[in-house]
């Protein structure tokens, strides 16, 4: 198993499950930890498999620290901006099946990185939302592109202005998710080995 401050790897049941981790659960994407993942993320597409990316049963993430926001700079707040996009398209080329696997909250800039992962499964307490409007922030990790892509435009400005939260089955009907399962963790690992299964060539 591979440890990191931000995160750490496990094997669940054969596919290997990146779980971030913060000293106060809250999984916050800080400057240091969007630069640990995207490290990882790029050693790990030297061996690509299938990846899962999951938070704990609270939180999948927060987002963003806003306290370490609030104090960047104009030229700081840029290159925040930059690193950000550059994990999410790390994740969304990722050469093999990424998926979030969501419980809890998961908002703002961990909402951007469910949505750079080819798919999504929800807990029932899977609570997505851009909270950002509502203090006078919007993304720059490429939310506002990937997040009408799934939902529609109307749908995506309710989300980014007015702030909306979405709980989990309402997230699925609107297309934000791909499935609700009590586990989804393990959910995403029966999909990734059902499309590995089907994907292989008959002899």
């Amino acid at each position: 198993m591979l440890t990191a401050e931000f995160f750490h790897l496990e094997n669940h049941d054969g596919v290997r499950v990146l779980r971030l981790q913060s000293g106060d659960a809250t999984n916050r994407l800080t400057q240091a930890c969007v630069l640990a993942l995207t490290q990882a993320f790029r050693d790990l597409e030297r061996e690509p498999e299938p990846l899962i990316v999951a938070g704990n049963r609270r939180f999948f993430s927060a987002g963003a620290d806003l306290r370490e926001i609030a104090a960047l700079t104009g030229p700081e707040a840029h290159e925040f901006s930059r690193i950000g996009q550059t994990l999410m398209n790390a994740v969304e080329q990722f050469p093999a099946p990424a998926y979030a696997a969501i419980s809890g909250y998961c908002m703002g800039g961990g909402l951007d990185l469910a949505l750079a992962c080819h798919s999504r499964v929800a807990s029932p307490n899977a609570v997505l939302g851009h909270r950002g409007a509502a203090l006078g922030l919007i993304t720059g990790w490429g939310g506002t592109q990937r997040l009408p892509r799934l939902v529609g435009k109307p749908k995506a400005l309710e989300m980014f202005i007015a702030a909306e939260k979405v709980h989990a089955r309402d997230a699925l009907r609107c297309g934000l998710i791909d499935a609700v399962a009590e586990d989804p963790v393990a959910e995403s690992v029966r999909r990734i080995k059902f499309t590995v299964k089907y994907a292989q060539p008959k002899e």
